[in-house]
């Protein structure tokens, strides 16, 4: 059964830092792409950082130079990495694995809510 596990949200004052967690059973993680995707209130759900299986990363414009994904294979797990917050990162935030055309296409997990404040 495939399970996506996110944690580490919270509430964060702006220019504050969280390290969020997505923890996968039930794929061979070691060869799937993952991703971290975000939905804010009124919003569609949007990729804001990539890690292929092999460990290359691509970041949304948004976030550039202040997120950081990163993925231990060990732990069947992927991290994101979020620095300098702004209160246009609150958003719930999921994680999921993604197809060649970024399509998303396991269960979503339940999310971790981010919230910055100003």
């Amino acid at each position: 059964q495939v399970q996506l596990v996110e944690s580490g949200g919270g509430l964060v004052q702006a220019g504050g830092s969280l390290r969020l967690s997505c923890a996968a059973s039930g794929i061979i993680f070691s060869i799937t792409n993952m991703g971290w995707y975000r939905q804010a209130p009124g919003k569609q759900r949007e990729l804001v950082a990539k890690v292929t299986s092999g460990g290359s990363t691509n970041y949304a414009d948004s976030v550039k130079g202040r997120f950081t994904i990163s993925r231990d294979n060990a732990k069947n797990t992927v991290y994101l990495q979020m620095n300098s917050l702004k209160p246009e990162d609150t958003a719930v935030y999921y994680c999921n694995a993604w197809t060649s055309t970024q399509t998303p296409y396991l269960p979503w997990g339940q999310g971790t809510q981010v919230t910055v404040s100003s």
